[in-house]
């Protein structure tokens, strides 16, 4: 069987580099699979020109690189906020998420369920069907395009394990896949192969990165919880064919930090379970 293929995250860039420039710098340690954040200044869809547009495909299609998925963190909007101007400010920035996609040709864009207060929460069923009426308006919207929306299992939202997303994306509609992070379902104690198994062809793409159970972070492999091996061997028992994300979030921007370093030795921690070797 093949070994399965890694995309590179512009997470660690968001502050140090523009959407573009974080793919020239990853382009230029040799990926050509990336996985783009939606996040201003890094890459906002609502202040891109025409031409930024079309800088952005032109370049890809010149490099012969591609945008595997796109994803959009939730830090400044709730798609289950009690507030409707939140919950619409938030699915129209999806909308131009996803019609940017279509636009470059990326295949999935990346939800993801609100996040929760820890003193006091909306009731769980309003919650949920605030998100899953926004998910189908967004469904809906994306239909035709060549793009598909896909969700994501977060720890501080609303819906954090495996089975919370395999029930809510088969409420929405039942062509809705799975974004599965392998650090986000560690951290929570979840059984992480279990969880790959009983998603099985749900899942449509793959985040990994490390943690510890004392801080949440998406640190380098091999300091933390996460075994990619299990993870792989789960993968492969599923007949899994899409794209890992290496989602090392460390801080170009911050002085000390080697995003660099740390994605080049995630990379070969997953080349030795059954990913392909790093390029270059």
């Amino acid at each position: 069987m093949p070994d399965f293929r890694v995309a590179a995250s512009t997470f660690p860039f968001l502050y140090s580099h523009s959407g573009l420039g974080a793919l020239q710098h990853l382009a230029s340690q040799g990926y050509r699979n990336f996985e783009m954040m939606i996040f201003p200044p890094h890459l906002w869809p609502a202040e891109m020109t025409p031409a930024s547009k079309r800088e952005l495909r032109d370049w890809l299609d010149g490099e012969g690189g591609a945008i595997t998925s796109f994803c959009y963190p939730l830090l400044d909007n709730n798609p289950n906020s009690t507030c409707p101007i939140m919950r619409r400010y938030t699915l129209d920035r999806y909308k131009e998420a996803i019609d940017l996609a279509a636009f470059v040709g990326c295949p999935l864009v990346c939800a993801i369920p609100g996040p929760v207060n820890s003193l006091i929460n909306p009731p769980v069923p309003w919650m949920r069907d605030w998100f899953v009426r926004g998910m189908q308006e967004l469904v809906a919207h994306a239909k035709g395009s060549g793009t598909e929306v896909i969700l994501e299992n977060v720890p501080f939202t609303f819906l954090p394990t495996a089975k919370d997303m395999l029930d809510v994306a088969n409420e929405i509609d039942a062509s809705v896949g799975i974004n599965f992070d392998v650090c986000n379902s560690a951290y929570i104690r979840e059984d992480v192969v279990g969880a790959i198994r009983m998603l099985g062809a749900r899942i449509k793409n793959v985040h990994i990165s490390d943690t510890g159970f004392e801080a949440f972070k998406h640190d380098r492999l091999g300091t933390g919880i996460v075994q990619p091996g299990p993870a792989a061997a789960a993968l492969r028992d599923i007949g899994y064919q899409g794209l890992t994300v290496l989602e090392i979030i460390t801080d170009a921007a911050q002085p000390g930090t080697d995003p660099d370093g740390d994605l080049a030795a995630s990379h070969d921690i997953l080349a030795a379970h059954g990913w392909e070797k790093r390029p270059g």
